[in-house]
């Protein structure tokens, strides 16, 4: 198993490389929390209660809410 480092023994493109993984992570929660919010109950599939929960889950939880939690509008 790989020998864990202290963030001062990282190099400085690890250090970003981190940083803007998490900004990514936040940035689809929010995203996902701000679709569920402006959505009617007819446009979610599923609970919306499961669905806020799941965002949660980090990079899954927001990828799945937007890949199967939302209905296409049919036409």
């Amino acid at each position: 198993m790989a020998e864990s480092k202290s963030w001062q023994e990282l190099s400085p493109g690890q250090r970003v490389g981190i940083v803007m993984a998490g900004v990514v992570q936040v940035a689809w929660l929010l995203a996902a929390l701000r679709d569920l919010r402006r959505r009617n109950d007819d446009e979610i599939n599923g609970s919306r209660r499961l669905w806020k929960a799941a965002v949660f889950v980090n990079y899954i939880g927001p990828i799945a809410y937007f890949w199967k939690g939302r209905r296409t509008a049919s036409a």
